[in-house]
């Protein structure tokens, strides 16, 4: 009997440490500290994004205003955010990948041509291409962790779109900036041998600027 007693009364003391851990202590959710429920507002839920207002394109002829966690801290373990992909006349959004989310993409003004490739398959297969040409109103789904793009055709006219995305920070790797743009470089050694390309090839891509498209 006594032995029980004592058991009830270490763990009721155990609860009681685990309670004022959480009331007190900042707990992280996916790299974020979740804020104490009595403190959280209107605010934590909001940002005056002007997500109607068009951006300028940079190099490649895109721009993509990402809304976040980050910028807004109520999405935290929501699984969600949202972009606004602002598109020059023949500008792209060059082929990369979004590491934790699938992108369901709705064309708002314009025209896109829109792809992406699968997985590696095992010998003799290869990397299946799935593409479409996209107008006003159309909508399309790039799976979670493909290599995927975007690119406007028209030479006269801009193209905007609303991407969503299942994460609240999906992340965007960029294959071109990531292979040829990292710091340090990657050895030219390796990149000849992976693209079957004398070095002068890879050298003359390493001291391109790689400018980054999302912001």
């Amino acid at each position: 009997m006594a032995s029980s007693s004592s058991f009830l009364l270490l763990a009721a003391l155990l609860a009681l440490v685990s309670w004022q851990a959480t009331a007190f202590d900042p707990i992280r959710v996916n790299g974020f500290v979740c804020k104490n429920p009595m403190e959280v507002n209107a605010d934590d839920f909001f940002k005056a994004a002007n997500l109607d207002k068009p951006r300028l394109p940079n190099k490649v002829g895109s721009n993509v205003t990402l809304i976040n966690v980050m910028q807004i801290a109520g999405l935290n373990t929501l699984g969600i955010s949202i972009a606004r992909i602002d598109y020059a006349p023949l500008g792209q959004n060059p082929p990369h990948t979004h590491p934790r989310a699938t992108e369901i993409l709705t064309v708002l003004e314009g025209t896109l041509y829109v792809g992406f490739v699968t997985s590696n398959q095992p010998a003799p297969n290869k990397n299946k291409f799935f593409s479409k040409v996209l107008n006003k109103g159309d909508v399309f789904v790039f799976p979670v962790g493909l290599i995927h793009f975007q690119f406007n055709p028209n030479p006269h006219q801009p193209a905007v779109a609303i991407a969503t995305l299942s994460s609240q920070n999906p992340g965007a790797i960029t294959i071109a900036n990531a292979v040829f743009g990292s710091d340090p470089p990657i050895s030219d050694d390796v990149l000849a041998k992976a693209f079957q390309v004398e070095k002068n090839t890879i050298d003359y891509l390493q001291a391109q600027f790689w400018e980054n498209n999302h912001y």
